[in-house]
C-alpha cells in the first residue's frame, strides 16, 4: 500500500512531464504526432517543443542540461534530414535518448536513420524506425523505460500489448474492414 501511494503521489506530481518529446521544426509534427498520442493513450505525463540544434542551439542545450531537473526521465527527439537533433541532446544529458528520423523528401528518412544511428562510442541516442512506425514505438519504449518505475505505467503497457494481440487474434481474415 506504501509503495502504491508513493506512486500516485510521484505520478500527480508528476503532472510534471516525465517525458520530453522534441522535433527540430514545426514541420516534423506529422510525425511526432504519433508518439505523443500513444504517450496521451497510455496516461504519460510529456510535454511537447519544436527544439531546433541548427537554429536554436543554446535553447536545445539548455534544455537537454535542465531535463533532469525538471523532471524529465525520457527524451523523444525527431528529426529529418541532417537530425542532428537527437544526438546533440543526448551529449547534453544522460538521460536516455530516443532518437525518432522523419521522413525527408530527398532521400525518404534514410539519411535521417543513418545521422542518428551512426553516434559515436559514448553519447548513446536508442534509435527507432523512420517515420510513424518509429514516432509509436519511441512512446511504447519509453514506457517500458516508465514500466521499471511506475507499476501504473506498466499495467497500461501490458494492457496495451494485451489488447493489440486481441485484435490480430479477433480478426484474422485479411479482407476484413476493421
Amino acid at each position: 500500500m506504501a509503495n502504491e501511494n508513493a506512486e500516485k503521489e510521484a505520478l500527480s506530481l508528476a503532472q510534471t512531464p516525465i517525458v520530453g518529446v522534441i522535433m527540430g521544426s514545426k514541420s516534423d509534427w506529422e510525425t511526432m504526432r504519433h508518439a505523443v498520442e500513444k504517450l496521451q493513450a497510455l496516461s504519460i505525463p510529456h510535454e511537447v517543443k519544436v527544439v531546433s540544434a541548427h537554429r536554436t542551439p543554446d535553447l536545445l542545450f539548455e534544455y537537454a542540461a535542465k531535463a533532469e531537473a525538471r523532471g524529465l526521465e525520457v527524451i523523444i527527439a525527431g528529426a529529418g534530414g541532417a537530425a542532428h537533433l537527437p544526438g546533440m541532446c543526448a551529449a547534453k544529458t544522460i538521460l536516455p535518448v530516443l532518437g525518432v528520423p522523419v521522413e525527408s523528401k530527398a532521400m525518404q528518412g534514410l539519411d535521417s536513420l543513418l545521422s542518428i544511428v551512426q553516434m559515436p562510442g559514448g553519447i548513446p541516442v536508442a534509435t527507432l524506425a523512420i517515420g510513424k512506425a518509429g514516432a509509436t514505438n519511441a512512446a511504447l519504449f519509453s514506457a517500458a523505460i516508465l514500466a521499471n518505475k511506475y507499476p501504473r505505467i506498466k499495467a497500461a503497457l501490458r494492457k496495451f500489448r494485451e489488447e493489440q494481440t486481441q485484435t490480430v487474434l479477433d480478426h484474422p481474415d485479411p479482407q476484413e474492414t476493421i
